[in-house]
């Protein structure tokens, strides 16, 4: 798949910015609510625990959540999964244990013009690594791994690609550092080109065709919401 308005999506594209656009008592507010959410996933294998922030569960917080985010995107709709009634949920929390792995998050429909990506730490630990390649097809999982890459995907799950890889040598200084948990080969061709290091209070910006990963320096859970858009 290839994304169907590929001039329109690359004419919105930006270089990662962070903002403060939440109050600490905003941040709080979004940390509770982690807290009160049930869970809706927790992949023992990957290490992941998800919650889903479905709408009307706090509306105070539904209203302040999406004005904040009308206030830097401009207009938008909401690209994550639906509730169980079909309304589009706010975002995603993640809970995290170990590092997942090289990936984009581009959406699944050829017709979306996929926008930002908005990701809130919720917690102080960890790192997110961008490399300068973009990718335009379904949301993919990048390996080496011949097994992997003859998972066939359901509709709402990641395709595996080896096709991100180029020739030259990843940085072996920015291996050892970030990307020990990825095979140094699964990183040929790519090159970073902003590392995000987590801070509670701040709000990451970026554009979804972004290729990245999570860093291997985890030593305690990381935490933090992440919400898709498209236009």
């Amino acid at each position: 798949m290839k994304h169907k308005y590929l001039d329109k999506i690359k004419s919105l594209e930006g270089p990662p910015k962070k903002v403060n656009i939440f109050s600490d008592k905003e941040i709080k507010m979004i940390q509770e609510l982690y807290n009160d959410l049930p869970e809706r996933t927790f992949n023992k294998k990957q290490k992941v625990r998800k919650k889903a922030w479905e709408q009307n569960y706090n509306t105070e917080l539904d209203k302040i959540y999406f004005s904040k985010l009308k206030e830097i995107l401009g207009d938008f709709k909401m690209d994550n999964l639906k509730s169980e009634k079909g309304d589009d949920l706010y975002g995603l929390f993640h809970e995290s244990f170990s590092p997942l792995p090289i990936h984009v998050d581009s959406g699944f429909d050829e017709e979306d013009i996929i926008y930002k990506q908005v990701v809130t730490p919720l917690a102080p630990v960890g790192d997110t690594i961008f490399f300068k390649k973009r990718w335009y097809g379904r949301s993919t999982t990048f390996t080496i791994d011949p097994e992997e890459l003859k998972f066939k995907p359901k509709a709402d799950q990641n395709d595996r690609s080896n096709k991100h890889l180029g020739d030259k040598e990843f940085n072996e200084e920015i291996h050892t550092k970030y990307l020990t948990h990825i095979d140094i080969n699964n990183l040929k061709g790519m090159e970073v080109e902003f590392i995000y290091e987590w801070k509670v209070g701040e709000t990451l910006i970026v554009d979804r065709s972004h290729i990245h990963c999570a860093s291997s320096r985890i030593n305690h859970k990381k935490l933090g919401l992440t919400t898709f858009t498209k236009k």
